[in-house]
């Protein structure tokens, strides 16, 4: 009996060993919308942008310095215009969180599941599948019923903002998958490039005139709670996140990965309403359930189309 089994729970005990990490990532990820909700106001978000992401650029720095110096011009130019991307997703982000719900923002965002194969068919021309866009519609009727809160008024600035972030995620994505000059880079540089150039316009907007807090001047003011936050954010959502992403990739699948991945709205619904005290009412609780379930079908929806010759 032995020999029949021990075959069989080997490869599901590495596969949990796995998979285990990734779901830690989307937990972090899920996390994070209260995190930056609790260190962040309007007049500090390019303040804490340029904390955030320059504690860890140094370590991806020194991590990848040998993939950076064999990145060639066109390389560095297509990382750089991914940067100015990123740097508009996570403004549009941490502005939309200071103005909505942590959970409505972590649920909103994750539209962009369904709106990146909405935008590769529109781009190359390809209807998707049937089931595909009925999950889109359920998604965004979804998302329609939880910007209500109590009763049918219009978005808050900060849904309006979170789903712009996901439009331009969706962008930076295609834009990843289409430039040819950085489909060659090595994940770790090509990252690097794109902190880099995001840092590098967020330090740009921290010196022109009412731009908010100076970043020193919000270190300083920061307690133990806020830096708290903020190398959680840093150190985890950031530098443990992309680790680990690169890592799981190699042992198992992307599909795989993109799965537990794709729980990261269940868990920022799940902790802004346990932790944040977060109160979505009636048509936000079953909003949130259509966004949850509409983002997970569609998914499905779209792997099965990808592997369907």
């Amino acid at each position: 009996m032995s020999a029949v089994t021990v075959p069989v729970l080997a490869p599901q005990r590495r596969a949990w060993l796995t998979d285990l990490p990734v779901l830690v990532v989307a937990a972090v990820w899920g996390s994070s919308y209260l995190a930056a909700k609790g260190i962040t106001t309007t007049h500090t978000v390019i303040g804490v942008l340029v904390l955030r992401f320059a504690i860890v650029l140094p370590v991806l720095v020194a991590a990848g310095w040998r993939g950076l110096r064999a990145l060639n011009a066109a390389q560095w130019r297509g990382a750089g215009l991914l940067g100015l991307v990123l740097s508009g997703i996570f403004l549009l982000e941490t502005y939309g969180l200071v103005h909505t719900s942590a959970t409505n923002a972590g649920l909103i965002i994750s539209l962009t599941m369904v709106l990146t194969p909405l935008a590769e068919a529109a781009v190359t021309r390809i209807r998707p599948p049937g089931a595909f866009l009925a999950a889109a519609g359920l998604s965004v009727a979804g998302v329609l019923l939880l910007t209500q809160g109590g009763g049918f008024t219009s978005p808050s600035t900060g849904d309006v903002l979170m789903l712009l972030a996901a439009v331009a995620r969706t962008v930076h994505v295609l834009l990843m998958a289409r430039m040819k000059s950085v489909q060659d880079a090595d994940a770790l540089s090509l990252t690097t490039v794109q902190l880099g150039g995001a840092v590098a316009v967020f330090v740009l907007l921290a010196a022109l005139p009412g731009s908010g807090a100076a970043p020193w001047t919000v270190a300083a003011e920061f307690g133990a709670g806020e830096w708290a936050g903020l190398l959680f954010l840093s150190v985890f959502c950031t530098l443990f996140a992309f680790f680990v992403q690169m890592w799981s990739v190699r042992r198992t699948s992307p599909s795989r990965v993109s799965l537990l991945l794709g729980t990261e709205p269940l868990w920022a619904a799940a902790v802004g309403i346990s932790i944040g005290g977060d109160r979505l009412g009636v048509l936000g609780v079953v909003g949130a359930g259509l966004v949850l379930a509409g983002t997970a079908w569609g998914r499905r929806s779209a792997d099965r189309a990808a592997v369907t010759p």
